[in-house]
Formats: structure tokens, sequence, C-alpha cells
């Protein structure tokens, strides 16, 4: 007999989301997330998936996939620390150490893993951590999970940076100090000050942390946001994801080789979790190969992210600050955004409303992710769907 608490608490926890137009479905494709999915039968232009690139379904991905399953097997069969690391694992980190131009890397199961891991491997009880208040829920979580004591920072406020840094500092109440900040911010496309915020780590000895998922593969040459600004020797952690614009899935964070050194002897996702498949990582390895060589998939992408924002802008829609291919079309009520997002499905349009608790309350938004893999004409077909629900929801 199940608890009876549980139920109550669970029924009606389910049904206020719903209520306030909180509850989300979730959908489950026939087939691969390219620029067109299907769903239920029917195919959709797809704008809500991280695959910036669309190397997800790029066939030197996948040949390299199958051959690595052919040779290495299936599973690695254990965690790295014992005999989970293949000859593939530190032939991808040193690639990837290349790429990002530092000392060296390690990859872990995915993106969450990293902050989880990384942040308390370094941080305890005794420090503290200055968080941009618009950061990943898994820096936040890693932030928790370290103990240190958390002070937030308005979002991008240099000012505010600075005044907590200086009061932190001159409190003497912590032993180390870490500045934390996404590289892009997913829900607005907008890109981290990093230069700034790197002059006032070095005037108060602060560690610097950035999570570049959204950065990786689209700004730097691919190399991310951090060597978009030429940043890094400057940087100390830099996290990278290979699960959206690499297209496979994973994490890594490039540093010192003494920082990583450290992460492979204290950093529990690494310590106590199988590594990742060999097929994973050699497909993973492909896409690295691609992103090194040819920067057309790159060139590609910003083209189309620039013509669908245009065209919203131009159908009158609030896309926020985006700088980035990241293209949020801000609608306000949680429920009304969840109504247009069922209307853009109805009209052949996957791009899925982001609600409270991802985006503060009264921010409801569709975030449109377009890809190098869309063509002209699905975007304009897009742009037209929008002003045509737009219109009949008086939303322009």
């Amino acid at each position: 007999m199940s608890s009876q608490a549980l139920d109550q608490f669970l029924n009606s926890s389910i049904e206020e989301l719903k209520t306030k137009g909180l509850y989300n479905v979730i959908d489950t494709l026939q087939g691969a997330n390219g620029p067109v999915i299907r769903i239920d039968g029917r195919s959709l232009i797809n704008l809500s998936s991280n695959n910036y690139l669309g190397l997800a379904t790029d066939h030197r991905l996948i040949e390299a996939s199958i051959k690595a399953a052919q040779t290495y097997g299936a599973g690695a069969g254990a965690v790295r620390t014992i005999n989970g690391t293949m000859d593939l694992h530190v032939e991808l980190e040193e690639k990837l150490a290349r790429f990002k131009k530092t000392e060296a890397i390690i990859v872990y199961q995915s993106g969450f893993n990293c902050n989880m891991a990384a942040i308390s491997a370094v941080m305890d009880q005794h420090d503290a951590i200055l968080s941009d208040e618009l950061n990943h829920a898994s820096i936040i979580d890693g932030c928790r999970l370290s103990r240190a004591k958390v002070i937030r920072f308005k979002h991008s406020d240099m000012n505010d940076l600075r005044q907590q840094a200086k009061e932190a500092k001159e409190s003497g109440q912590y032993r180390k100090i870490m500045v934390i900040t996404d590289g892009v911010f997913s829900m607005d496309g907008d890109i981290a000050k990093l230069p700034e915020i790197v002059n006032i780590a070095e005037e108060f000895d602060l560690i610097t942390y950035v999570d570049d998922a959204h950065g990786s593969g689209v700004l730097g040459a691919g190399a991310g946001t951090v060597k978009h600004f030429e940043l890094s020797d400057r940087i100390d952690f830099q996290i990278g994801t290979l699960s959206k614009a690499i297209g496979v899935v994973g994490g890594y964070v490039a540093g010192k080789k003494q920082l990583i050194e450290w992460l492979k002897l204290r950093s529990r996702p690494f310590l106590f979790s199988t590594s990742l498949p060999p097929a994973v990582i050699a497909s993973c390895s492909a896409s690295v190969d691609i992103l090194m060589n040819d920067q057309e998939l790159i060139e590609k992408l910003w083209e189309n992210g620039n013509h669908l924002k245009n065209g919203l802008s131009l159908l009158g829609y609030d896309v926020g600050q985006s700088e980035t291919p990241i293209t949020p079309c801000i609608i306000g009520d949680e429920v009304t955004t969840q109504q247009f997002s069922k209307r853009l499905y109805e009209e052949g349009v996957y791009a899925k409303a982001i609600l409270f608790p991802t985006v503060p309350k009264g921010t409801g938004r569709i975030r449109n992710m377009p890809t190098a893999a869309h063509t002209r004409e699905m975007l304009d077909q897009v742009i037209s769907v929008y002003e045509n629900v737009g219109k009949e929801m008086k939303l322009i």
C-alpha cells in the first residue's frame, strides 16, 4: 500500500501546476532529432533542440560510432579510475585541450555532471561563490553541493559583482572566493561580460569559472566564449558540453594540468560513475575534428539565427537582448505562452514553451533554436506561421 501522504502531495502538486499553466507534457520523437521531426505521425519544423550544428545526425559521427562499438564494445565496463579509461577517452581529452588551447581536459558523462563535480571538488564550507543570478540550474546545484556560501550578483551587473567581491574579500571570512557565470545564457541568448569579470577577479584574487555549454561550438570559431574574448590563459575553469553543438552527449572541464589532476582524484562523478561508452567518445572526437577543420557549419548557424531573429523582430515580437542564435520570443503570461506553443504545433512548428521555474514568473517565452541544418525555406515558413498565429491571438 502506497503512502497516503505521498499520494496527496503528488495529486495536489500536479493539479496546481496544471492550473497555473506550468505542467509540461513530454513529447516522443519518432525518428532522429533533426531540423524536421516526427511526433504522433506529423512532420514538424524543429526549433527546440540544442543540436546547433546539425551534427547529431551527421554521417561522419554515425560511422565513427559504429566503428568504435564494433572494436571496443557497447560499454566502457568500469569507472575511469579502475579500467574504464580507453585510449579513445585519452585521445578525445588531448584533442579537446588542443581545441580549447588549455593545458588539459577531463571528460564527464554530462555537462550537468561537470558542474556537480568541479565546483564541489574545489570549494567547501570555508569558501564563497559569487554567482550570476541567471546561472543554469546545474551551477546552482553544484554550488549547493559544495556547501560554500553562495552570493548572487545581479545579472551581468559588473558594479554589483565588484561590490560583492569587495565585501566578501574584505570580510576575511573565506579561504577562497570563486566567481561563476554562464558564457552564454541559455534563456536569453546574451553573452557574459567576461573581460570585465576577469578584471574584477584579478583585482580581488577570485577563482574564475565559466560554464560555456551554449558557447561551445558557437562562439570563438567553435572553441567557445572564452576563446571569443581571447581569455584562455586568464580563466581557471572552462566547462564545455558534448551534448549540444558537438551533437552527442557528455561534458568536460578545461584548465591547467594540476587542476585536472585534482579533479581526477577528487571529483565524485568521475570516481563513482561508469565512463562514457566507446561509441559516444568516438563520435564526439569526430565532431571535434569537424569543428577544428571547417567553419562552414558555424557560419550557417549564425546566418540562420540572424535571419530568424530579424524576421520575428520585424513582426513585432520581443526577442530580448540575444547576442547569439538563441532566439527567445517573450510572451509573458504562462497560460498564453503554452497556448501559443500549442497553436504553433498545430501549424507545423515545434517550439516549446519555456516557463517558471526555468525562467522567472511572468516571463514565459518560446525559445527558438535555429540550427545549421535548417534551410532558408524552413525558417521563412516558421516566420509566416508566427505572423498568422500572432495576429490570431492578438500578440502582434
